[in-house]
């Protein structure tokens, strides 16, 4: 298990400060973190997730209902990202994978959606610059979508990104923008479809030279073959699909691979996700962990 990485409490401002509070604050602060190491210690004797993706939903509502500026909200929820990936990280949760920006989310108001590709390209270009977060948990990020959709500064930024990190090998962090699972799946279908005819085309310009044709292409198309051209290749299903916010819709999110998560829908919208709500849900998840694994044992049995 890493060690903590989150701070429980601000800094301290030593001119303001009395020495009392400063005491107090210091062994609040201590006792925090010691729970916090319990907690996980605690959840760690059960069966822990290796993949938990996130539906971030809420941060429009967040910002609303506190009379925030436009985009406000989806700032508050990148910094409620970056500490899940360190919780996640604490507990050694492998892979990390969060729907950030839908197809279908250009279809809202024009001046919301060029804010939101700003906001993305000036966060993405603050992982790259201030490296800290990235190197404690060795961290690899790929973005998972159509990515000629972005405006070109956007790509430029997340293409440099998943370049710089591509060696790392510790968490595997994959940002699904702009994603919606038809498109991955049609995409998928797409590329087995041209890899067959490649494969057909060699094979019939042997046979034109005379060479015996040993390929053995079939026409059919297996859930193997779809698989190696997901977005996802090389990733394990998620064991937990988090939605906050109350919503039950699954809006499009990796419909290929969700077919034994546990879904869960807690009420916090976003921004105010946090390490309690975390805990619950691999709590959650391990309790319905026999009912899974019994499901993907029988699924297993019937291909």
């Amino acid at each position: 298990m890493a060690g903590s990485l989150i701070s429980p409490s601000p800094s301290v401002d030593l001119k303001t400060e009395k020495p009392n509070e400063m005491i107090t604050s210091g062994v609040l602060s201590s006792l925090q973190n010691f729970l916090h190491k319990c907690l996980i210690a605690i959840l760690s004797y059960g069966p822990m997730p290796k993949h938990i993706a996130f539906i971030m939903d809420g941060n429009r509502r967040y910002a609303k209902f506190r009379s925030m500026q436009q985009g406000a909200g989806h700032r508050m929820g990148f910094s409620a990202l970056i500490a899940s990936l360190l919780y996640c990280y604490e507990m050694d949760v492998k892979y990390i994978t969060v729907y950030a920006f839908s197809i279908d989310n250009f279809k809202r108001d024009p001046s919301e959606v060029e804010a939101l590709m700003q906001l993305m390209e000036e966060k993405i270009n603050e992982l790259f610059e201030n490296r800290s977060v990235i190197n404690k948990i060795n961290c690899k990020i790929n973005f998972w979508g159509n990515l000629d959709l972005l405006c070109e500064p956007v790509r430029l930024a997340a293409e440099k990104l998943m370049a710089s990190t591509a060696g790392n090998t510790g968490l595997v962090f994959s940002v699904c923008m702009p994603y919606n699972s038809t498109s991955e799946i049609v995409n998928a279908v797409s590329e087995v479809c041209a890899e067959r005819r490649e494969l057909l085309q060699s094979e019939h310009a042997g046979e034109c030279n005379g060479h015996a044709a040993n390929n053995g292409v079939h026409s059919e198309i297996s859930v193997a073959d779809l698989d190696r051209h997901m977005y996802s290749a090389g990733c394990p299903d998620p064991d937990i699909v988090i939605r906050t916010s109350g919503e039950t819709r699954l809006s499009n999110f990796l419909l290929w691979q969700t077919t034994f998560s546990h879904l869960q829908n807690p009420d916090p919208l976003w921004p105010e996700f946090s390490f309690r709500h975390l805990v619950w849900a691999i709590l959650q998840y391990q309790r319905a962990y026999p009912y899974l694994e019994q499901n993907r044992k029988l699924a297993k049995k019937q291909l």
